[in-house]
């Protein structure tokens, strides 16, 4: 379904069923295909989004800032009557899932950043790029193509999009988030080097770090199930 608020419409996708309700948050030129299979794995009601702009959904008049993005899926959860969600931000989708905690800490049960941007060391657009494209050379071809895929549907304004993620100062808003949160990372994740998720994670009252062995910066995407089941365990000890 459309949600427009503004300029601004996101597309969701509802599956599963029961209480507990997970939100699934893209990343930078991504959308919400990008899940299929993490949303197969949760026992839940689960709902993915498409950003404005990203997948589905189509382009705002500007493309939206971090907080922009948390609140317009916050007046979704309340427009479509949802309980309190476990949002789960992949990537860019992270630093939307900190703000969405932040700013609407009534709308979100759990938080889970995964390959969480951008690493405060490395706050410009040359140096993310490098380092995407060290991951790229590591990953599944069939990744690759989708997300080569998704790009070319985030549309002409993919240079905006990036300088709003990279502008972005997600270390400011973590140590805000008050309710538990996973911190994942895959092993081999050039993006998300170890020594900033850590300080994702210690920067969080109730943080918790993990690391999935073998993923690179697509965690959650080629392989769903370790992460899946990281999750699991994780939702179980709060």
């Amino acid at each position: 379904m459309a949600f427009t608020e503004g300029s601004a419409t996101l597309i969701a996708e509802r599956t599963g069923s029961g209480s507990d309700v997970f939100l699934l948050v893209h990343g930078l030129g991504m959308g919400r295909s990008v899940f299929g299979e993490l949303a197969r794995r949760l026992e839940g009601t689960v709902v993915a989004v498409d950003l404005p702009g990203f997948g589905a959904a189509p382009e705002p008049d500007l493309p939206l800032t971090m907080p922009q993005h948390a609140d317009l899926i916050a007046a979704h959860l309340v427009a479509a009557d949802l309980p309190a969600v476990t949002v789960i931000g992949h990537s860019m989708g992270s630093q939307v899932a900190a703000e969405l905690a932040v700013r609407h800490p009534d709308r979100v049960r759990a938080v889970v950043l995964a390959a969480p941007t951008v690493d405060a060391g490395a706050r410009r657009v040359a140096r993310q790029a490098l380092r995407f494209l060290q991951d790229t050379a590591s990953v599944d071809p069939r990744v690759v193509i989708r997300g080569v895929r998704e790009y070319l549907r985030a549309g002409p304004h993919i240079v905006r999009k990036i300088r709003a993620t990279v502008a972005h100062r997600p270390e400011d808003v973590y140590p805000r988030i008050s309710v538990p949160t996973l911190v994942v990372r895959g092993s081999r994740d050039p993006v998300s080097p170890p020594a900033w998720t850590r300080a994702v994670a210690d920067a969080i009252p109730q943080g918790e770090y993990a690391e999935i062995p073998g993923c690179g910066h697509e965690t959650m995407i080629r392989d769903a199930g370790p992460a899946a089941d990281r999750i699991r365990e994780f939702l179980g000890g709060i």
